[in-house]
């Protein structure tokens, strides 16, 4: 390949590219520099071309001008305009994070219908509940088993393990927690206690950091996570002061058994803290495996600890001579009917739609938008109480909003990862 030569404009002078043909002298030149590089842009770079000492190597993909400097200036002021024009264009959005939002949308309002089933059929006891709804969705997991037999072939052992502890912890456990705060404190606080959950995890996440075998990520700085955070925080706390003063405004309210409500919600958001975070860590290290199949094989797994759950309650009862109809209870249809919608919609769809948002956004972001569930309940609870939420409230839920939509605007820093756990 020949060498690259240079050439002044208005002078019609020839050089090549080698110093002692270099037009130095010439303190009016500049040396304007056009370099092609990846993905059709045009690295450019007007510099005088004296005090430079400019060379240019045989094989490089660019060429090089000498121009007066106001020409220079026209280029470069030309090229800034396109770039500006190209920045100022809009941007399709993230699609991974657009479809993420929206899955942990969708799960936000199914789980919120967890919140009122308790209340719906309060006569029945929070052990019940529990058992029943997660026997509801073991038996619908069983048909899905057998149209993913082939992805749930492909878990190993270490993977069922796996979602039994998951199914154990963030599905038996937490709603033992959760139906028996709803049940002794109401809808309204235990429902404000699981809204701080987007708070807890993003912060439990953030100090968590990388565990090992996990795929590395860039993570959010607290400088941006921290307005999202401040505005969560602030409303659940303005939601919480308006229902804390309308249960102290009745005295008919047992406080001990309130406060005991209180207590165990915040056992719920202790279980409810581990699992999506440990979800998310085997679904982001387990990239090709489906979130569809993990959903129903932690139905799967949930179902054994379901049986056994709801037949010691059988046991119990008879035992202890409770004057409760077993095994279905007095309300049998209702019972059963709800049993199964919560556990559809709630327990499988839910947990689908949680996982597909789990593979897409990182782990800090995807535990802020769990305050989607916090905002569906509270519409629930306000839609079966029969009342309109206090201006408190509305300030409270417009704050979650806000910090959900700024919490979309946090970006990673760009950091290339080159080494590290995978």
């Amino acid at each position: 390949m020949s060498r690259p030569s240079v050439v002044a404009s208005g002078h019609h002078r020839r050089y090549d590219a080698d110093p002692a043909g270099h037009p130095g002298a010439d303190k009016n030149l500049v040396m304007h520099v056009e370099l092609p590089i990846l993905g059709g842009h045009v690295w450019t770079a007007p510099t005088p071309a004296s005090p430079m000492g400019f060379k240019l190597n045989a094989g490089n993909n660019g060429r090089c001008r000498i121009i007066s400097a106001s020409a220079c200036r026209d280029v470069c002021l030309r090229r800034q305009a396109m770039q500006t024009r190209q920045a100022l264009t809009i941007l399709p959005m993230n699609p991974g994070l657009f479809s993420g939002t929206a899955f942990a949308l969708a799960a936000g309002l199914m789980w919120g219908l967890v919140f009122v089933g308790p209340l719906l059929l309060p006569d029945y006891p929070a052990t019940l509940h529990t058992f029943g709804r997660y026997l509801a969705f073991g038996l619908i997991a069983l048909p899905l088993a057998w149209f993913d037999r082939a992805r749930l072939r492909e878990l190993t052992r270490a993977d069922w393990i796996e979602a039994l502890k998951l199914a154990a912890v963030g599905n038996v456990i937490y709603y033992l927690f959760l139906s028996s705060a709803l049940q002794r404190a109401g809808g309204p606080l235990p429902t404000m206690i699981i809204g701080t959950l987007p708070v807890v995890i993003a912060i439990t996440a953030r100090l968590r950091g990388q565990r090992a075998g996990i795929r590395v990520e860039t993570r959010v700085p607290w400088s941006r996570m921290l307005p999202s955070l401040v505005m969560i925080g602030i409303g659940i706390a303005l939601v919480n002061h308006a229902e804390l003063q309308r249960v102290s405004a009745d005295p008919a309210v047992d406080r001990s058994t309130y406060w005991l409500g209180a207590l165990l919600a915040v056992g719920a958001v202790i279980c409810w803290t581990w699992y999506p975070i440990r979800n998310s860590e085997w679904l982001r290290a387990h990239a090709d495996r489906s979130p569809r199949s993990w959903a129903t094989a932690q139905g799967l797994a949930t179902l054994p600890l379901a049986v056994i759950g709801y037949a010691g309650v059988w046991l119990w009862m008879a035992a202890s001579g409770a004057d409760f109809a077993m095994p279905l209870g007095p309300q049998a249809a209702q019972f059963v009917g709800l049993m199964f919608t919560i556990g559809l919609l709630s327990s499988w769809l839910g947990t689908l739609c949680w996982n597909e948002a789990s593979q897409r956004l990182p782990p800090t972001l995807a535990g802020q938008l769990i305050v989607f569930e916090t905002l569906a309940a509270l519409a629930y609870a306000f839609a079966l109480r029969g009342d309109w939420p206090t201006l408190h409230t509305l300030a409270g839920i417009v704050l979650l909003i806000a910090g959900v939509a700024w919490a979309l605007r946090a970006r990673p820093d760009p950091a290339a990862v080159a080494h590290g756990p995978v």
